[in-house]
C-alpha cells in the first residue's frame, strides 16, 4: 500500500517537482514532491472531477478531503474566491506543499483531520477517494465527513467502476447518504451525494 494514504512522515526522498494544471477557466502551476498522491502529474480522475464536477455553491465553506498537493482544493479556492475552502489529508509533506500553492489566495486553510472544528458544516465536498486503501479506510472516511455536509450540501467522489464505484454508491444509500451517478467519462464515475435523511449514522470518530 503506497504510504502517502496512511503516513504523516513519509519516508520518500523528496524529490520537488511542479505540475501544470490548464482546465478550461483555469491555469495553474503547483508545486509537487514525491511521497504524495500523483505528485508527478495531474492524477486522471482528479482532472475528470474538476472538468465534470458542477461548480462550487456560491455560499457556505467547501472541502478538498485528501487533499494532496492541493490541486482540488486550489482549483475550488480559485473558481469561489470569497468562500473559505479546507484542504484537509493526513500527509505532512502533502499539507506543506497545499500550504505552499495556495499561499497566494488567502481563502484556503489546510489542515489535518482532527484540527477542523466540529461546527464547520460544509456546502460542497470534492474528492478522489483512497479507494486503494481498502473498504475500512474508505467508509470510515466517509462516515466522519458526510455528515458534515450542511442540509442543502452536495459532496462529489471521483471513483472508476474497475475500482468499485457502483458498490461503493450503493452502499452510501444504503448507509443513509442519496447517491447518484452524474456522468461516466473514460470509466471514472462521478458521485453526487446528498445530504443524509434523519436516519442517516453519525460518525463516532
Amino acid at each position: 500500500m503506497q504510504e502517502h494514504y496512511f503516513t504523516s512522515t513519509p519516508s520518500t526522498p523528496s524529490r520537488p517537482d511542479s505540475v501544470r494544471v490548464v482546465l478550461p477557466d483555469v491555469d495553474l502551476t503547483l508545486a509537487t514532491d514525491s511521497g504524495v498522491f500523483s505528485g508527478s502529474r495531474l492524477d486522471r480522475g482528479t482532472r475528470i472531477l474538476l472538468e465534470h464536477a458542477p461548480l462550487p455553491p456560491r455560499r457556505g465553506p467547501l472541502l478538498d478531503l485528501g487533499c494532496g498537493y492541493g490541486p482540488i482544493a486550489i482549483t475550488l479556492a480559485t473558481r469561489r474566491r470569497r468562500l473559505p475552502v479546507w484542504a484537509v489529508d493526513v500527509n505532512d509533506r502533502a499539507l506543506d506543499l497545499t500550504r505552499t500553492n495556495a499561499a497566494a489566495l488567502g481563502n484556503v486553510t489546510v489542515a489535518r483531520p482532527d484540527d477542523v472544528p466540529d461546527d464547520v458544516a460544509f456546502a460542497g465536498i470534492y474528492s478522489n477517494p483512497p479507494i486503494r486503501s481498502g473498504k475500512g479506510v474508505l467508509h470510515g472516511m466517509m462516515e466522519r465527513w458526510l455528515p458534515r455536509l450542511a442540509p442543502e450540501g452536495r459532496a462529489y467522489l471521483v471513483v472508476h467502476k474497475h475500482l468499485g464505484s457502483d458498490s461503493f454508491a450503493d452502499w452510501l444509500t444504503g448507509r443513509g447518504w442519496p447517491t447518484t451517478r452524474l456522468t461516466s467519462v473514460q470509466g471514472y464515475r462521478i458521485l453526487e451525494v446528498s445530504c443524509s435523511s434523519s436516519e442517516a449514522p453519525r460518525s463516532s470518530a
